[in-house]
């Protein structure tokens, strides 16, 4: 290398430290951005195809290179429509444009960001603070499945009531129950007085079975108190259901009976229960000697035609998955393990939240929690290779790969942002280094001027 060579060199490592105190600058601007994610510079010499024995230092060249992969802090903004990515991945936005005649369109292309500050629009859309408005799919209220992908929009609209149509159950019924006349009865309970006969055992074949309210106080004499559940009608009404359990045979080996119980439940909410009639669920339950649900086998069972104060709820499928058993019980009392219903009366959204799994769910003045939209995260094999745009975006590459949709080992923090991953204190460090090298170049720039007037004035 000869001292025009020289100078060439130096004037290379001065655009070079140039382009990397640029991108300092860039970062340290940026440190407040959320989401940004610092540009690093990468230095690469250039050297001349030479024979070994005479190989020169050659220049330098510059080049950028992104820390997609490096994640910054967390911080709590209190916005519940805020969201962190805790881990890899970007979320999927859209930007909205408008054309001449004042109408609104989204773009067909996504692009992905790390900036999660997204709030709601006029319209309902959720946009970040850099105005990229966030994609996802949009879930049906009622049946909670995918009705459509693009931007989410978080609707204020009611949503409308859902009949009960199954409800969850689980309990121990007591092996002794504490009936009122239990040392008159054994805990069982018979045909009545007037001959009717409520009952539904494998012994009398009945599939349906009613009590008067003549009968009433009989029965509940004969009977222990089962849960009570607030269920509701296709418009959304709430009505109370109650139940009580009998046990209606005791095993025995002579004739092979087992322990035998029905449910009942009462057709009226308003008056105390020797005031109702009760209808027989048309179902019995029996049990094994040690307290095992052996009949019936199916884990759900209908009620049809439930009628509760003159308001018809319909068919209730009752599910048992939770499981039913008779053990022993020193009260002699029902003891509820599992009680649940599906049904709601129509509601007013209060507030949304974000889940872990990306599912933005809204709270209703009604008490339902309903998942409304599923947000979209896009996973990279080299999110490094991704092309950086403006407003803390970036587009896709061949470098990057193609976007992988999910989650994978990444969750999702509600009300959190993340902030940039620029550490103030490192680009400050680099900035030293960057104007002492700086310096150094030119200072070979000014000794190779030196050492050609050196030559220019021998030749005079």
């Amino acid at each position: 290398m000869d001292v025009f060579s020289a100078l060439q060199t130096a004037v290379s490592g001065l655009k070079a430290q140039s382009f990397s105190l640029g991108n300092i600058s860039g970062n340290i601007a940026n440190s407040q951005t959320t989401g940004y994610k610092r540009i690093d510079t990468s230095f690469v010499d250039m050297l001349a195809d030479r024979d070994a024995r005479n190989q020169a230092a050659g220049s330098v060249g510059a080049f950028s290179e992104l820390t997609n992969s490096i994640q910054g802090n967390k911080v709590s903004t209190g916005v519940s429509t805020n969201m962190a990515l805790d881990g890899q991945g970007f979320f999927a936005v859209r930007k909205k444009s408008t054309d001449a005649g004042g109408g609104e369109s989204f773009s067909s292309a996504n692009l992905y960001t790390r900036r999660g500050d997204f709030a709601p629009d006029k319209d309902g859309y959720l946009v970040n603070g850099a105005g990229s408005y966030l994609v996802g799919a949009s879930l049906d209220p009622v049946s909670g499945q995918t009705n459509g992908t693009g931007p989410i929009r978080i609707s204020n609209a009611i949503i409308p009531a859902k009949a009960t149509t199954s409800i969850t159950y689980s309990a121990n019924l007591p092996k002794s129950p504490a009936t009122a006349n239990a040392s008159t009865s054994g805990g069982l309970l018979a045909a009545f007085t007037d001959g009717t006969d409520a009952r539904v055992t494998a012994a009398n074949g009945a599939t349906s079975g009613t009590v008067s309210q003549s009968n009433a106080q009989s029965f509940i004499d004969s009977s222990v108190s089962g849960p009570s559940l607030t269920v509701y009608t296709d418009a959304g009404a709430p009505v109370s259901m109650r139940t009580r359990w009998a046990k209606v045979a005791a095993a025995d080996s002579a004739t092979g009976t087992s322990d035998t119980w029905n449910l009942f439940y009462a057709d009226k909410t308003s008056v105390t229960d020797n005031q109702s009639s009760w209808t027989n669920a048309g179902m019995a339950f029996t049990f094994s000697a040690s307290g095992q649900l052996t009949a019936p086998t199916a884990s759900t069972l209908p009620i049809n035609n439930l009628t509760v104060d003159g308001a018809n709820i319909g068919r209730i499928n009752i599910d048992l998955g939770g499981g039913l058993t008779q053990y022993a019980s020193a009260t002699g009392t029902v003891t509820t393990n599992d009680l649940k219903q599906n049904g709601y009366a129509s509601g007013t959204l209060n507030s949304v939240e974000v889940g872990e799994n990306g599912v933005i769910s809204g709270n209703y003045s009604n008490g339902s929690v309903i998942g409304l939209a599923r947000v979209e995260v896009a996973q990279f094999i080299n999110p490094d290779g991704l092309k950086a745009d403006s407003l803390g975006n970036y587009q896709q590459t061949v470098a990057s790969g193609e976007p992988i949709s999910g989650l994978r080992d990444s969750t999702l923090v509600g009300a959190n942002v993340e902030q940039s991953n620029t550490d103030i204190a490192a680009e400050f460090s680099k900035m030293i280094v960057t104007q002492q090298a700086y310096s150094a170049n030119t200072r070979v720039m000014s000794t190779a001027q030196t050492m050609i007037s050196d030559l220019l004035n021998v030749i005079r």
